[in-house]
């Protein structure tokens, strides 16, 4: 595996090439984590892919080895600057695999740049509203409320950050500087993007996921017209990435036959 850095809007990121056993002319597989994660994440799973095809695996701006934006990008800024690199890239097809955030840049990567990619395989794809009960949504808003109001009484430092860390996400607490373009992510609805998608797209979902349940999926492919909605059995948001792995590796083999 080589690593190269590639400067694109204003940032550089590191793009990681895996090379791989079959004919060049089998589509490349470009390879984008959730938030939080690296290429790390994926790389097991693109080793495992290496008899298909080639991979390249990304540290999205932000993560890994690659520094935060200039500024706090949406997912927009995020597919664009996408976009521009894969415009550098010889020609060839080219499928994204999205894990999450992942995900999330790459809807808006096919909704903005229909030629960027050939087809999507977003595994526990975020990007809707989440559907709650009354119940849950009274929960919510007394839990936003309590850390408003606790906030008033509170100085910033380790005081303040203690009471983000208890009533805000895991994410949230650990994002440090990226905190601005978490809370403008996770806040994004992708609903039109995901209707302008026309590419051939699959969308997967371990069926213990409670970061984005399958109902979320099953929401993305009514608005999808060429998607097709998986659900694996036994796995969550992260075990489907590890334990799930070899499931993956069949389902990916299989979109790959359908988008070539």
């Amino acid at each position: 595996m080589t690593r190269e850095t590639v400067r694109v809007r204003g940032t550089d990121f590191a793009v990681y090439h895996l090379n791989g056993d079959r004919a060049a002319s089998a589509p490349l597989l470009i390879w984008a984590h959730g938030w939080g994660h690296t290429h790390r994440n994926f790389l097991p799973i693109a080793e495992a892919m290496r008899h298909y095809s080639g991979s390249v695996l990304i540290d999205l701006p932000g993560f890994g080895a690659s520094p935060a934006p200039p500024e706090p990008w949406g997912t927009a800024d995020y597919a664009d600057a996408m976009a521009e690199w894969l415009g550098r890239l010889p020609p060839g097809r080219r499928i994204w695999v999205g894990h999450s955030f992942g995900c999330r840049v790459g809807l808006q990567l096919a909704a903005r740049h229909p030629d960027a990619v050939d087809g999507l395989f977003l595994i526990a794809a975020a990007g809707l509203p989440r559907q709650r009960s009354p119940a849950e949504q009274i929960s919510v808003v007394a839990r936003r409320w309590a850390f408003r109001l606790a906030r008033q009484f509170t100085p910033e430092g380790a005081t303040r950050e203690r009471l983000r860390a208890r009533f805000g996400s895991a994410d949230y607490a650990q994002a440090g500087d990226m905190r601005p373009i978490l809370v403008k992510t996770v806040g994004e609805d992708l609903s039109a993007v995901a209707r302008a998608i026309r590419c051939p797209a699959v969308l997967l979902y371990g069926d213990q996921d409670r970061e984005t349940p399958p109902d979320t999926g099953t929401r993305f492919a009514a608005l999808m017209p060429r998607s097709r909605l998986v659900v694996l059995r036994g796995f969550d948001h992260w075990s489907v990435l590890t334990e799930g792995r070899h499931q993956i590796v069949q389902r990916l083999d299989e979109f790959m036959e359908h988008v070539a």
